[in-house]
């Protein structure tokens, strides 16, 4: 009976969705990129704007690069990231997000995160969001995005308007 169970894992593990938060790299990890933990805030008042922050390991044995996302909560998607512009916190677009081998970066507020500009409909804590993260080398992964309440995740400032309540 034993045998019976590890042949039905091995063929569930192998018929796993692609969407399960991994993206096939070349390395000896079985998958090449991670993607852990990814969440965004409630919407806070009549924001327009969104981020998702996560942490993404790569497990390739090549440094590679977040060049894009989508999701379809709003119109476009961008890779963004915060600087210090004499004193004042601001968010600005990148094109895209170094990925060493072997290493996780972690998107969170504050830093670098994907930003959702033109929200379809606010973000409500509770929902979550299939998010599209488009690699250099590794190809695509889909991971599931939790929505947190409004406070989640430590203060959060930025020059946008609405973009700065994520």
């Amino acid at each position: 009976m034993n045998h019976l169970y590890r042949i039905l894992f091995l063929t569930l593990l192998l018929l796993a969705p692609a969407g399960s938060g991994w993206a096939q790299g070349h390395g000896d990890h079985p998958a090449g990129i991670m993607a852990d933990q990814a969440w965004a805030r409630a919407s806070a008042g009549n924001a327009t704007n969104g981020a998702a922050y996560m942490a993404l390991t790569n497990h390739t044995a090549q440094d590679d690069r977040l060049v894009a996302a989508r999701a379809k909560v709003s119109k476009s998607v961008e890779l963004h990231t915060h600087i210090d512009d004499n004193g004042v916190m601001r968010m600005r677009q990148v094109p895209d997000i170094a990925l060493p081998q072997g290493k996780t970066v972690t998107l969170e507020p504050g830093g670098l995160h994907v930003m959702f500009m033109g929200l379809n409909a606010p973000l409500k804590e509770g929902d979550a969001f299939d998010l599209t993260l488009v690699f250099d080398k590794a190809g695509e992964v889909t991971t599931k995005v939790t929505v947190k309440g409004a406070s989640a995740g430590g203060e959060h400032t930025g020059e946008h308007g609405n973009h700065s309540m994520h």
